[in-house]
């Protein structure tokens, strides 16, 4: 209080730094919470791409191994087997380069459906975030998923 203020009366005289202080710590806070789950967006976004190209792949080379462009379909049905499926899915992997764009990449499963004829991918890898927030997880993972169905189209010639 100064000397000029009436005695025993509260003034609304104060330091406004601390609310600056921390309104500029919140701030800072946010942006680094959008910056980051922008850049696990934008990696998760790749990364669909890539599971949904390795799903595809699997699914079609997984088709009696690949054999239905060499010599035709058996019995006039696709079968998928986990193992060629699974193998497709790794040559395809390597072939792209998607082992040294997402180091530490991992297929996490490769499922099928042989009643549905169907081939799920799920792929993870690691996120590096460009900022760190107090209290966010130190190694982040994102994981996407890539599905698709192989069918056989019996034409009449």
């Amino acid at each position: 209080m100064r000397s000029t203020d009436a005695p025993g009366r509260r003034t609304e005289r104060g330091s406004s730094l601390p609310l600056v202080v921390g309104f500029v710590l919140v701030l800072l806070i946010l942006v680094a919470v959008v910056v980051d789950s922008s850049a696990a967006y934008l990696r998760r976004q790749s990364l669909d791409s890539l599971a949904d190209g390795a799903a595809l792949r699997g699914a079609d080379l997984g088709a009696e191994g690949g054999e239905a462009y060499a010599g035709g379909i058996s019995g006039r049905r696709l079968r998928l087997t986990r193992a060629t499926v699974s193998g497709a899915v790794h040559a395809y992997l390597r072939s792209t380069g998607a082992y040294g764009r997402y180091p530490g990449l991992r297929v996490e499963s490769v499922r099928v459906d042989a009643r549905r004829r169907t081939v799920e991918v799920r792929l993870s890898t690691p996120v590096d975030l460009p900022l760190t927030v107090p209290g966010s997880p130190s190694h982040p993972r994102v994981g996407a998923t890539g599905t698709a169905s192989v069918a056989l189209d019996v034409g009449t010639g």
